[in-house]
């Protein structure tokens, strides 16, 4: 039953962030880290979507879930402008 809690909480704080620019750190394996720009679409029960700033290509949009944020496998941080 914690586990449930501690979802809802993750789904809860990233719902604070939609329509905002968030900086993408994903484990994608075999020292495999992908790290994206893009926007906080979308929350859903089981997931959310981020819209990936695709230079000069088609949006592409990525999913995760909320296991991913709590399992570390993908971290979100806020965007700054300052940022390179």
């Amino acid at each position: 039953m914690a586990a449930k809690k501690v979802l809802a909480e993750i789904r809860h704080d990233l719902e604070a962030c939609i329509g905002k620019k968030v900086r993408l750190q994903a484990n994608r394996g075999r020292k495999k880290v992908m790290e994206r720009v893009g926007v906080l679409e979308q929350t859903y029960p089981h997931i959310f979507v981020i819209k990936l700033d695709e230079k000069g290509n088609a949006a592409r949009r990525i999913s995760f879930s909320y296991i991913d944020v709590l399992t570390e496998t993908v971290k979100l941080f806020p965007y700054r402008e300052d940022e390179n």
